[in-house]
């Protein structure tokens, strides 16, 4: 009998190692013949730990299990959501890029490869890099980490630079709030992301990678470490290492990141030049996410038609949103893009968690939009999320009940900025210390005609005069609350 019992930091978080010892304790008491396997998260994080038991080929999920439920475990008469494969909140989905994520065992190769792995890589090999990089720009691939750039005209550009080196860059400092997808993916299912990288090293000619972690993540750290040794046969001469991030947000900007991985403080550079061009060292660089690198295998497996086949407009394949918050449901939700916000929140989701009316929702990390209610109708994709005063950024959607004051929300957002910034340009720099004390004016009652006015004129200065986006979009957060909630302003709504 296997039993398959999560060792992702979000399961271990809930006791899940616990659990592990007190089934395995168990077992042994029966005299009963298991095989503990500790898989990855399937995403449905208001469950965990989530057990489940193969029997006969098929696996029953038992939910929310403590070191106290190990008998009732193995008896079946846990609370259980039966067949995993026929849970419809996972049959909903589309899973592309974590389709074998709480399926496999993480760091068996073997496993993997019995679900499809390596495949892509082994396509690749037989392909020039252009016909490498032609199939990825023909599926309508674009950057997850937010900025949603085609991979492909940024392979393209790294392929044909002449250099004697030349990099891949894996930026997984994943710092937004309300996100955890790059995580998961590393910790459930790390050969993806070393396959898409081999992938991507194949196509624009270079040997040496880097996976920059942050390192909050320690145990996305380990399982990176001990995959890529794992892996090392199938890369060839493509050497791989895992670098822990410097603890800054602004080292997810791909320059920051790249002065952090040189040994140097993460401060922004100015552009151009573009790391495409003079990266890491000086050298071409590719600079993806995970979730970007991590979708490269099956697009080259199963071919950039079928995975351009999901999505709408110009935003192709699929997203994996991320519900965090007050959140009934929270957890991962791979889908084609398109989908609207409230059937992410409220469909999947199932509305807040302490069952009040939803007020607020904030798309894309802590410099991303809040959203009133009216605009849970808009679809989940790059332009509509623009067209609606927002962005989509890496996926993140934090929900919020009728409790929240934005007011105290958009404070937030400047003061995130003011300790976060690098401190290289001013606007960013100086202008969200003074946007902390604008907002703190207008909250108590001071001028605050006037001092809304000031607030508005300071966000234009930093949309503008920000060398980065980390300035740049700060301003965004404060004024959609300004615009969608001027009741918690000290306006009529």
């Amino acid at each position: 009998m296997k039993i398959y019992i999560p060792g992702d930091a979000a399961a271990q978080s809930v006791g899940s190692d616990l659990v592990a010892v007190a089934i395995a304790a168990e077992a042994a008491k029966r005299n009963l013949d298991i095989t503990i396997v500790r898989n990855g998260t399937r995403g449905a994080l208001w469950l965990e730990p989530l057990v489940e038991v193969e029997i006969s080929g098929q696996r029953i999920g038992y939910t929310n299990v403590t070191s106290d439920d190990a008998a009732a475990v193995l008896d079946g008469s846990h609370l259980s959501i039966g067949a995993v494969d026929s849970f419809d909140w996972l049959t909903k989905q589309d899973r592309i890029t974590y389709k074998r994520v709480g399926i496999i065992d993480p760091l068996s190769i073997a496993d993997y490869e019995a679900h499809g792995g390596f495949v892509g890589l082994a396509k690749a090999q037989k392909l020039s890099q252009a016909e490498i990089i032609a199939e990825v720009t023909e599926s309508g691939l674009r950057g997850r980490g937010g900025a949603g750039f085609p991979a492909g005209i940024k392979w393209k550009t790294v392929m044909e630079a002449e250099a004697d080196q030349k990099y891949i860059c894996c930026n997984a400092d994943e710092g937004d709030s309300g996100t955890f997808a790059d995580r998961i993916l590393m910790e459930g299912d790390p050969f993806t992301l070393i396959e898409g990288m081999a992938i991507a090293a194949l196509a624009v000619g270079a040997t040496k990678g880097f996976i920059y972690i942050r390192s909050e993540y320690p145990a996305a750290i380990s399982q990176m470490n001990k995959a890529i040794e794992i892996a090392a046969p199938k890369l060839g001469n493509f050497e791989l290492k895992v670098r822990a991030g410097a603890g800054s947000y602004v080292c997810g900007e791909e320059t920051a990141m790249l002065e952090s991985l040189e040994g140097k403080r993460g401060v922004v550079r100015a552009k151009p030049p573009l790391p495409a061009l003079e990266g890491l060292f000086g050298k071409p660089t590719v600079i993806n996410n995970v979730l970007t690198l991590a979708s490269v295998p099956e697009i080259l497996a199963s071919g950039s038609a079928a995975y351009k086949a999901r999505g709408v407009g110009r935003s192709l394949g699929t997203q994996i949103f991320q519900l965090a918050g007050n959140i009934k449901q929270g957890g991962i939700v791979e889908t084609g893009f398109g989908i609207s916000l409230d059937e992410l929140v409220n469909g999947y989701g199932g509305g807040t968690l302490t069952g009040k009316p939803i007020r607020a929702i904030q798309v894309g990390g802590p410099l991303g939009a809040y959203f009133d209610v009216d605009k849970l109708s808009v679809s989940a994709d790059y332009e509509s999320m623009v067209t609606a005063g927002g962005m989509l950024g890496h996926g993140g959607i934090v929900v919020f009940d009728d409790s929240v004051n934005l007011a105290k929300q958009a404070r937030f957002a400047m003061e995130f900025c003011s300790i976060e910034s690098c401190g290289k340009c001013t606007p960013c720099r100086i202008g969200s210390t003074r946007g902390v004390e604008t907002i703190d004016l207008i909250i108590n009652g001071k001028d605050v005609a006037k001092n809304k006015e000031l607030l508005l004129d300071l966000c234009e200065v930093m949309t503008d005069g920000s060398l980065c986006a980390m300035g740049g979009l700060t301003p965004l957060p404060v004024k959609s609350a300004l615009t969608n909630f001027p009741e918690d302003f000290g306006g009529a709504k």
